[in-house]
């Protein structure tokens, strides 16, 4: 035990752990490698640096090393488990349902385990099982709101959104402080045309918790009342971090989200061929959907977000040279080097007015650089530049996006009307934006 000192070997895997649960992920993936050095083959530090592993973006080496927690101890069925919600996580839902089935098998009575299968059973299109699931795992423990809520979002899959409201409504018993069924409620009723009924929801919710950012935007949202230039930071960063284990799963499977491709065939029409060529900023990185996507065109791929589960996700795409947590804003008036390439999908619809945000993507960007965006459209005939929706998105008219790109000195490339996502049932419109740097007048000689 030399190489950990005087720390005996429990000592040192419950120290790593400590800094796995406080996000020191490389300092406890360093002891846990510690740990393997001095007992080759420990079943629990091979599943944690596993887990680590991906989350450093290494999935490929977590796989295996969780496999080899298996191979070592393969009646434990969290080890199983574990290897469920990576597989799924990196989108190998297949490999991770035979992960969940074998944990179910080795812990019938497991409903975390039965929860999770409930909801991959929801991606991969198969509602009776999903349904099946998650109803047994209620039944073993008639308090696992996760699995209420995953019923919930279920039914309203399915368009059973009486359903789904009262699974929340059940959730909330529970657990009136449960911010996640809150919302999903007052998500229900929005999609349903109830805004006052939402509103009530985000009411209560504020009454209860004075200061959450979520509550006290979406409140504005439903009523029009103390409506905030732009969500603020606690908002965006409160509600992402929620979201981001779920994100790409809401996004792709029940909302048709297209904004990240929408960007790269605009990035298509716009630059020459990918080769490799720009230094590029996904501006708004969330879980690195764009990632994937820029990265032909990218001899350096940047990202930021405010959001540190979201920026953890997207770490895990191993596409990024380098993540920033920052408001966005703030990031780009700092921003050292100029990007040749910008990219930001769905990340403008959380700014009112754009002429601050465009501006300081204007300095950030290279003379020449383009900068392509999504933002949600207004109607030709709304009197307004820009609006908070009952959603808690911004929409944006055609004419204040092109003031706040003239008085950025972006010259305009192309603006065309898109459907972003769909949304209780209904297409999302919105506006694909390019633009190219212009040296402004500020910047003139003389």
């Amino acid at each position: 035990m030399d190489t950990l000192t005087d720390l005996s070997l429990d000592d040192a895997l419950r120290m790593a752990m400590a800094m796995h649960r406080e996000d020191q992920i490389e300092g406890a993936a360093q002891l846990y490698e510690r740990i393997l050095a001095a007992a080759p083959g420990h079943p629990d530090a091979l599943n944690l640096l596993g887990m680590a592993r991906h989350q450093m973006g290494r999935s490929d080496e977590g796989v295996a090393l969780i496999e080899q927690a298996v191979a070592a101890q393969p009646g434990f069925a969290g080890f199983h488990n574990n290897l469920g919600n990576v597989q799924m996580q990196r989108g190998a839902l297949d490999a991770a349902a035979v992960a969940y089935e074998r944990a179910i098998a080795l812990a019938p009575t497991d409903a975390d385990a039965h929860s999770n299968l409930g909801a991959l059973y929801k991606a991969l299109e198969r509602p009776a099982e999903a349904q099946a699931a998650l109803v047994r795992a209620i039944e073993l423990n008639p308090h696992h709101i996760s699995a209420i809520n995953n019923l919930g979002l279920l039914y309203a899959k399915l368009g059973e959104r009486e359903g789904a409201i009262r699974c929340y409504l059940r959730a909330l018993e529970l657990m009136p402080s449960h911010r996640h069924a809150r919302k999903l409620l007052g998500t229900t009723y929005y999609t349903l045309g109830r805004i006052a009924d939402a509103a009530e929801v985000y009411r209560q919710w504020l009454e209860l918790e004075p200061t959450n950012p979520q509550a006290r935007h979406l409140l504005a949202a439903c009523t029009g009342q103390a409506v905030p230039a732009r969500a603020d930071d606690d908002f965006v960063e409160q509600t992402f971090d929620g979201f981001a284990a779920s994100f790409e799963q809401v996004l792709g499977e029940r909302l048709g989200y297209q904004a990240p491709q929408l960007c790269a065939g605009l990035l298509a029409r716009l630059l020459p061929p990918p080769a490799r060529q720009f230094t590029v900023l996904d501006a708004g990185v969330g879980t690195g959907l764009c990632g994937p996507l820029l990265a032909p065109w990218a001899r350096h791929l940047a990202g930021v977000d405010l959001s540190r589960n979201m920026l953890g996700v997207a770490r895990a795409k191993g596409v990024y040279d380098e993540l920033h947590k920052a408001e966005l804003t703030a990031f780009l008036g700092a921003a050292p080097n100029p990007w040749q390439l910008m990219v930001s999908a769905d990340t403008l619809c959380y700014f009112g007015d754009l002429h601050a945000v465009l501006a300081a993507a204007a300095g950030a960007l290279a003379p020449g650089g383009t900068l392509v965006f999504t933002v949600e459209a207004l109607g030709d005939d709304d009197p307004l530049p820009h609006q908070l929706q009952p959603h808690g998105r911004y929409a944006h008219h055609a004419r204040h996006i092109e003031a706040a790109l003239a008085a950025a000195g972006l010259a305009p490339l192309a603006r065309e009307a898109v459907v972003l996502r769909q949304e209780g049932g209904k297409p999302v419109a919105g506006w694909l934006v390019g633009a190219q740097h212009r040296q402004p007048p500020w910047r003139r000689a003389g």
